[in-house]
């Protein structure tokens, strides 16, 4: 996959990788500056579907780094394609935050979260506003057997304070009511690295994607025939890597050493 230096696009997860919670890792700005000032690009990636990109551009903005819209691709982003591709013509119900029932409306997608006997696809994210009847709803939906969509399939989602239960564990929750598993579409699937070639125009030997997840970060890079990065600030360990059948392309402790790693190929 060639040396690090030669990578042009840098596909980068954030919680774990680039920050915990409101914390920005050091070596975070002098990374992506080193980037930038090499001619080269950054996306930022996200499996996290509970909140809009303006949120993430605030909240980037806040730890000091400059941010737009177009600095993102989220599990969203590769939702709203596959569902345009496959039921632009149904009547989707969508369950999650209100924030990303809205982006799925935005995108002109036929959406509603009223139970419909038309209802032609049940599409779940990563729900911080969770309820039981939401739960309830799903099970009503998916019993009819209409296809099923997550946007991610993460277990937890980081925090300050250790982990929450996200999008992956409501998805085992449903399974064990209605024994119905979703097709998941962020991470590990290829689908947000594909997305982010095609809006870039970069090749699949020009870019690494960075994470701290083996399971959803590494794994979409492999799936997605591009080097791997595989930082251990976040989740992730060394231990890990006995659990699965594939190897990061490179291995970092953290943003701080790969910038060293860049910086010392000059």
């Amino acid at each position: 996959m060639g040396q690090l230096k030669n990578k042009k696009l840098f596909l980068l997860d954030m919680d774990g990788t680039i920050y915990i919670d409101t914390e920005l890792f050091d070596g975070t700005l002098d990374f992506l500056s080193r980037v930038r000032d090499t001619g080269g690009r950054y996306l930022f990636l996200t499996n996290n579907s509970s909140k809009g990109v303006d949120a993430y551009v605030k909240k980037l903005a806040s730890m000091g780094i400059a941010a737009t819209e177009d600095d993102f691709l989220t599990s969203v982003n590769a939702t709203v394609v596959y569902l345009r591709q496959n039921f632009s013509d149904a009547l989707i119900y969508a369950s999650g935050t209100r924030s990303f029932v809205e982006q799925l409306r935005e995108s002109g997608l036929n959406i509603t979260t009223e139970l419909s006997d038309d209802i032609g696809c049940f599409v779940m994210g990563f729900d911080t506003e969770l309820s039981f009847d939401k739960l309830e709803r799903a099970c009503i939906i998916l019993n009819r057997g209409v296809p099923y969509i997550a946007t991610n399939p993460d277990p937890v989602c980081p925090t300050w304070y250790g982990s929450v239960p996200d999008c992956g564990s409501v998805a085992d929750m449903l399974y064990n009511a209605t024994k119905r598993r979703p097709k998941f579409i962020g991470k590990p699937s290829p689908e947000m690295i594909n997305l982010a070639l095609e809006k870039t125009g970069y090749s699949r030997d020009e870019a690494v994607i960075v994470g701290d997840r083996l399971y959803t970060d590494i794994r979409s890079g492999v799936n997605a025939g591009i080097s791997t990065a595989f930082v251990l600030s976040g989740e992730g360990t060394l231990e890990d890597l006995k659990d699965y059948d594939f190897s990061p392309t490179y291995i970092f402790k953290n943003i701080r050493e790969m910038y060293n790693d860049l910086i010392s190929e000059d």
